[in-house]
C-alpha cells in the first residue's frame, strides 16, 4: 500500500481503492488492519500545549494568602528565626505538593472518564459491517457515514447520497457543505473538496461510504495542528466565590495585623516582637488547608459521579447539578427500556395482537386470543414485510441470545416479522435493496425501493409517522390483497385507540413502479402509495426510572419529557412514570409542537411551566422551551442523543448526552455524558451534585471559626498587653494537621439521606447563609473564651511557664476543632441522628490527630522545634472541658433551629 502523495480528490475512487489494496465491497482483512496499525500507528493526534509539571507545581504557590507566607518567611528568616522560618516554608511548600498531587490525580481521573466515551465508526471488515472505535482506523478502512457521526478521519468519498457535512472547525464555513464522490481537480482549494470528509467534522444530513485515506497527525487537521484536546478547567462558579471569599480574607487578614502592629508599638513593644506577633496573626487567619479541600472535594465527586455513570465533561456542571430545578428528558432509551417491542398490528381493516417481549423472537401473532394465519390475510403479512425490509438494524444471534444492533423501533418491527416465520435472509434475496431514502427528522418517514424475483417491477416500501404516510397514500390493501378507496378516518382512528394504550405507532405503505427505477427521489413517494397497515409497539418504563422521577419531584424538581412520539403515547408513559405539572396537578398536562408554533414568548413561559410532556417537537421549539423555562428562572438540565438535540443542549445549563445512543454532534454540546442512558443516572448525578457542595460547605463552615478565633486570640493578648498566647509555628501546626487529619474526613462525609428531599439551592445564594455565619461567631467566639482564660489563668494565676501555657492553648484549639468537626458532618443534624459510625474515617482522623498532639506535647524534639512543654492531667481536663461546652453550644443552637423550622413547617 502506498499514498502518490498527500491528497486524494483529485483522484478517481477506483484509483484510491487500487492504491489502498483494498477491496470496496470486502474491506481489509484482519491481517490488513494489523499490518496497517504497526506500519500508522493509533489514528489520533498527538497532545500538544500541556503545561510542564514544574509549572503546574509552581502555580500552586500564585496565590495572595500564599504570598503573604512567604513573605513571613523571608523577614522571619532575616531576624534569624530559622526554626520558625523553616517551618512557616515547610507548611507552604506542602500545601503545594498537596495541591499538585490532587489537581493532578483530578485532571488525569477527568481525562481517563473522557477517554472511556470513544467516538466509534462503523466499517466495513473481511465483508461484514462491524463498529470500531476510530482511534483503531487505519489507511484503507471503508467507512460507512450516517447523520449525525463525527467523521472519524479523512476520507475519500467514494458513495454519496444527499450527504451534508458541517465542516465549520476546519475550513470556517458556517453553512453545512454538500458532497459528492466526482474527481476534483488537483488546485482545488480545501474548503472546495467536495468529495473528500475531513476528521473531526460533523454528518449533519444524508449518508455516505468513504474509504479512510489519511488518519492522525496527517490528517487535513493534524496538519493545521488544530488538536481538540478537552481542556479541564478546575475553576467553577464555586471555587471563584472561594477566591472572592479569600480576597475578602486577605483584606481582613493585612488590616488586623497592621493594626495589631500599630497598638503594640504605641504600647512600648519593639517592632521585632510585633512583627512575630503580626505574622502569626496572619497565619492564624489564613484557611491553608482550603485550596486542597476544594481540589479534593471536586475530584471525589467526579469520581463518585463517574461511578455512578455519569461522566462529567465540565466540572462547573458538578455546583451546577446541586442548583437544578427542571429536567426535560427525552423519552426512548432515558425514561424507558429502549427495547421496543410491537404489540399490535392493524391490517386489512382487522386488529392483530403479538406476545412476547423485548428482541427474543420468541411469540406468536393472535387474533382474538388464538394464533392467527399469517398468510390469510395479505395485508397482515406484507405489512410485517414492509417494516422487515424498509429496515436498517440487525438482530443476530449470538450464542443463546439476539444481539440488536440499530434503532430499537426498527430491531422490534424486524423481531415481529421474524414471530410470523418471515425470514430476513429469504426476504432480502427474494427483494434486494436497490436504493433507499434514509430517515430524517425533518421527514418522519423513510423508504427503500426493492427489485423483485422473477417479476418486472420493482416496489417502494415506505415505514414513518402515520399522519406523514396517510397523507401520500391513496389507497389500501383489504385482507385479500385487492387496493381499496383510503379510509384515512378509520386508520387515524384505530391508531389514536393504540396510542391511547402507551403505544408508539408506524404507518407502513407501498408503491409499485417501473422496473426503469434505478434510483429512489422523494418525488418518487410524495403521492400514489398504497396504505398497508399499522404497527403499535411499547416501550416499557424502566423501573427505575419511575423512582428517580419521584425523587426528582420530592426534592423540588420538575421532571418534563420530550418525545418524538404521538401525544397520547407520550401522555401514557408519563402516567406510568407518575410525572406531574409545574402546578403540582396530578392530571398529565400534554402539549404539541403545533401547539407551541401557535404561542408568543410569554404564552409559551406559561405552557412550559405548567405542562409535563411536549410531543411532535421541533429542534427550534425544545430551545424554545428551554429559554421559556430560564426566562421563569430556572436551572435546566436537558437530555439528547441526536443532532437536532445540539442547539438546546448548549442553551440549557446542564446539557445531558447520552453515551450509548449519543451522537457525536450531542455528546459535543453536553455538559454530561451518561454512560447508561437511564434517567435514573441523572437523578443521582444531581444528588452526588449537591452532596459536595454539602461537603464543601461543611468544610468551610469548620474550618473558619478556628482561624477567626486563632487571630482574635492574639489581638486580644495584644489590647491587654500579655504575651502572645501562641507562636506563628504554633498556628501553622494547627491549621495545617488539622486539615490534613480532621478536615479531608469532612469532604469524604457520605451523602445526608435527606440531601432529595431538600428543595434546590438557589445559586446566587451565599456559601454561608446568615445561620451558618452566626454559627461560625459562635464558635470562634467560644474558641477565643476558653483559650484565652485558660492561658491567662495558667501564665498569670497558677504561674506555669510561658511554653507550658503556649502548649495548652495549642491543644485547646485542636481538641475544640475535634469536637466541632462531630458536630459539622450535618449542617441541620446531630452526630447521633446520621449515625456515629455512618463515617468511619472521621475515628481514623481523630486518632491519627490525637497521636499527632502527643507528640507534639511530649515528645522533646517537637518541643525544642516547636517550643512547647508537657502539659499536666489537670489542664487536660480543662482543655477537653472547652472542647465538650463548645460541642454542646453547637448542637444546641442546631436543636433550637431545627426545631423551629419543623414548627413552620
Amino acid at each position: 500500500m502506498k499514498h502518490p502523495d498527500a491528497h486524494s480528490h483529485h483522484l478517481e475512487h477506483t484509483e484510491v481503492f487500487k492504491l489502498l489494496e483494498v477491496d470496496p465491497q470486502q474491506g481489509l482483512s484482519d491481517a490488513q488492519v494489523a499490518s496497517r496499525r504497526e506500519k500508522h500507528g493509533l489514528n489520533q493526534l498527538t497532545a500538544r500545549g500541556r503545561r510542564s509539571e514544574w509549572v503546574r507545581f509552581l502555580m500552586q504557590f500564585h496565590a495572595p494568602l500564599v504570598y503573604i507566607l512567604l513573605v513571613a518567611t523571608l523577614v522571619t528568616a532575616a531576624m534569624g528565626e530559622w526554626v520558625d522560618a523553616a517551618v512557616i516554608f515547610g507548611v507552604v511548600l506542602v500545601n503545594a505538593i498537596i495541591g499538585f498531587f490532587q489537581e493532578s490525580k483530578a485532571e488525569k481521573s477527568i481525562e481517563a472518564l473522557s477517554r472511556s466515551v470513544k467516538t466509534m465508526a462503523m466499517v466495513r471488515r473481511g465483508g461484514q459491517k462491524v463498529e470500531v472505535a476510530s482511534e483503531e482506523l487505519v489507511p484503507g478502512d471503508v467507512v460507512l457515514l450516517q447523520s449525525g457521526d463525527r467523521v472519524p478521519a479523512d476520507l475519500r468519498l467514494t458513495q454519496v447520497k444527499d450527504l451534508q457535512v458541517d465542516e465549520s472547525m476546519l475550513t470556517g464555513e458556517s453553512v453545512p457543505v454538500a458532497k459528492q464522490s466526482k474527481v476534483v481537480a488537483q488546485e482545488t482549494i480545501l474548503a472546495d473538496r467536495k468529495n473528500q470528509g475531513f476528521a473531526g467534522s460533523l454528518v449533519t444530513y444524508g449518508q455516505a461510504e468513504g474509504v479512510v485515506w489519511a488518519i492522525g497527525d496527517r490528517t487535513e487537521m493534524g496538519r493545521v495542528a488544530t488538536l481538540i484536546h478537552e481542556a479541564v478547567n478546575l475553576s467553577t462558579p464555586l471555587t471563584r466565590k472561594i477566591e472572592e471569599f479569600s480576597k475578602v480574607i486577605l483584606v481582613g487578614i493585612l488590616a488586623l495585623a497592621a493594626l495589631a502592629f500599630a497598638i503594640g508599638i504605641l504600647r512600648g513593644n519593639t517592632a521585632g516582637e510585633m512583627f512575630i506577633a503580626a505574622v502569626a496573626i496572619a497565619v492564624g487567619a489564613i484557611p491553608e488547608g482550603l485550596p486542597a479541600a476544594v481540589t479534593i472535594t471536586l475530584a471525589v465527586g467526579v469520581t463518585r459521579m463517574a461511578r455512578r455513570r455519569a461522566i462529567i465533561r465540565k466540572l462547573p456542571a458538578v455546583e451546577t447539578l446541586g442548583s437544578t430545578t427542571v429536567i426535560c428528558s427525552d423519552k426512548t432509551g432515558t425514561l424507558t427500556e429502549n427495547q421496543m417491542t410491537v404489540r399490535q398490528v392493524f391490517a386489512g381493516g382487522l386488529r392483530y395482537e403479538i406476545t412476547g417481549t423485548g428482541f427474543e423472537p420468541k411469540g406468536q401473532i393472535e387474533r382474538e386470543g388464538a394464533a392467527a394465519d399469517v398468510h390469510a390475510n395479505v395485508a397482515l403479512a406484507d405489512t410485517l414485510r414492509a417494516g422487515l425490509l424498509c429496515n436498517d438494524s440487525q438482530l443476530r444471534r449470538e450464542g443463546t441470545r439476539h444481539m440488536a444492533q440499530g434503532d430499537p423501533t426498527e430491531v422490534a418491527l424486524i423481531v415481529a416479522a421474524a414471530k410470523a416465520e418471515l425470514s430476513g435472509e429469504t426476504e432480502k434475496e427474494q427483494r434486494p435493496r436497490l436504493d433507499v431514502i434514509p430517515f430524517e427528522s425533518q421527514h418522519q418517514f423513510m423508504a427503500t425501493l426493492h427489485g423483485v424475483e422473477a417479476q418486472k417491477h420493482r416496489v417502494i416500501y415506505k415505514k414513518g409517522a402515520v399522519e406523514r404516510i396517510l397523507e401520500r397514500c391513496t389507497t389500501m390493501l383489504d385482507a385479500s390483497g385487492n387496493e381499496q378507496p383510503l379510509d384515512a378516518d378509520a386508520i387515524r382512528k384505530e391508531s389514536d385507540a393504540m396510542a391511547s394504550g402507551g403505544l408508539r405507532v408506524l404507518g407502513l405503505a407501498r408503491r409499485h413502479v417501473e422496473e426503469s427505477h434505478g434510483e429512489l427521489h422523494h418525488d418518487h413517494v410524495k403521492t400514489g402509495m398504497t396504505f398497508l397497515g399499522l404497527q403499535g409497539m411499547i416501550d416499557p418504563p424502566r423501573e427505575q426510572a419511575r423512582d428517580a422521577v419521584a425523587k426528582c419531584q420530592q426534592a423540588g424538581m420538575l421532571v418534563k419529557m420530550i418525545t418524538g412520539d404521538h401525544v397520547l403515547t407520550a401522555k401514557s408513559i408519563a402516567q406510568q412514570l407518575g410525572l406531574r405539572g409545574g402546578d403540582g396537578a396530578e392530571e398529565v398536562v400534554a402539549v404539541t409542537g403545533h401547539d407551541l408554533k401557535q404561542c408568543d414568548d410569554e404564552q409559551l413561559a406559561d405552557i412550559a411551566q405548567r405542562a409535563a410532556v411536549f410531543a411532535r417537537v421541533s429542534p427550534e421549539e425544545k430551545f424554545r422551551l428551554v429559554k421559556a423555562l430560564q426566562s421563569r428562572g430556572h436551572v435546566v438540565a436537558m437530555t439528547g442523543d441526536g443532532v437536532n438535540d445540539a442547539p438546546a443542549l448548549k442553551q440549557a445549563d446542564i446539557g445531558i448526552a447520552m453515551g450509548i445512543t449519543g451522537t457525536e454532534v450531542a455528546k459535543s454540546a453536553a455538559d454530561m455524558i451518561l454512560t447508561d442512558d437511564n434517567f435514573a443516572t441523572i437523578e443521582a448525578a444531581v444528588e452526588e451534585g449537591r452532596g459536595v457542595f454539602d461537603n464543601l460547605t461543611k468544610f468551610i463552615l469548620w474550618t473558619l471559626p478556628t482561624n477567626i478565633a486563632e487571630a482574635s486570640i492574639l489581638i486580644a493578648a495584644i489590647f491587654v498587653g500579655i504575651a502572645l498566647p501562641a507562636l506563628p509555628v504554633h498556628l501553622l501546626w494547627i491549621n495545617m494537621m488539622t486539615a490534613i487529619f480532621l478536615g479531608t474526613v469532612l469532604v469524604l462525609e457520605p451523602k445526608e439521606g435527606d440531601l432529595m428531599q431538600r428543595q434546590p439551592r438557589d445559586p446566587k445564594t451565599p456559601i454561608l447563609t446568615y445561620p451558618l455565619f452566626m454559627r461560625t461567631g459562635l464558635v470562634s467566639l467560644t474558641i477565643l473564651i476558653g483559650a484565652f482564660w485558660l492561658f491567662y489563668w495558667e501564665l498569670e494565676v497558677r504561674g506555669l511557664p510561658l511554653n507550658e501555657a503556649r502548649t495548652i492553648v495549642v491543644n485547646v484549639i485542636v481538641v475544640t476543632e475535634m469536637f466541632y468537626m462531630l458536630n459539622c458532618r450535618s449542617l441541620t443534624h446531630s452526630m447521633w441522628a446520621i449515625g456515629v459510625f455512618s463515617n468511619k474515617w472521621v475515628f481514623v482522623g481523630i486518632g491519627c490527630m490525637v497521636v499527632a498532639q502527643l507528640a507534639f506535647t511530649y515528645l522533646p524534639v517537637m518541643n525544642k522545634l516547636f517550643h512547647t512543654a508537657p502539659i499536666s492531667g489537670e489542664a487536660w481536663l480543662h482543655i477537653l472541658a472547652v472542647g465538650v461546652i463548645a460541642y454542646s453550644v453547637v448542637g444546641f443552637e442546631k436543636w433550637v433551629r431545627f426545631n423551629r423550622l419543623k414548627e413552620k413547617v
